[in-house]
């Protein structure tokens, strides 16, 4: 079998694996963090600088604290990416991306597996974050649409179906987590 053909399987067969993945555990991806530590309306809130719309949750946290991954996935990028500064895309189950920005440390590497509660990185302020207090941006897209969830009287709202709020998944996630 041609490289090029055996790669294109194995590539394949890992996304197929991993939208058929179980969501297990979906730690918050700040060691120690709470619902109070980020504001859950800052989810789709506009006006938000150059990105004009803000696509996803602020985790504040101490500089240095441990990011961690929220569920299992494989690692697609790892570096530095623009206004998000050091970042880290994690493709996890039902073909989602996780999005973590303004590391301050990367500690894993692209092309990786990575296990739900591991430790991917170091909270800080890269990117535009800069001068400001240390957190996490942390936001989740599909790579498929969801047309339903088009809202045509939100600022870019057309771009909102490849979306997903993490403040209210997250939410429900430790309020569960809690009452057990």
């Amino acid at each position: 079998m041609k490289p090029l053909k055996k790669s294109l399987i194995i590539v394949t067969c890992a996304l197929l694996f991993l939208i058929y993945l179980p969501d297990e555990k979906n730690h918050i991806p700040v060691a120690n963090a709470t619902t109070k530590d980020w504001n859950p309306k800052s989810f789709w809130y506009y006006p938000w600088g150059r990105s004009i719309t803000h696509k996803g949750i602020d985790i504040f946290a101490k500089s240095g604290s441990n990011v961690v991954a929220r569920t299992q996935g494989f690692v697609i990028f790892a570096g530095n990416k623009g206004i998000g500064g050091k970042a880290i895309i994690v493709l996890s189950n039902k073909a989602r991306l996780h999005y973590y920005a303004h590391l301050k440390t990367i500690n894993t590497a692209k092309f990786t597996l990575v296990s739900a509660g591991e430790k991917i990185g170091e909270v800080g302020n890269t990117g535009n974050a800069k001068g400001k207090p240390a957190h996490l941006h942390y936001s989740i897209s599909r790579i498929f649409p969801q047309p339903l969830d088009w809202d045509f009287n939100a600022p870019q709202g057309w771009k909102k179906m490849f979306y997903i709020d993490p403040a209210l998944n997250l939410s429900i996630r430790q309020t569960k987590t809690a009452r057990l």
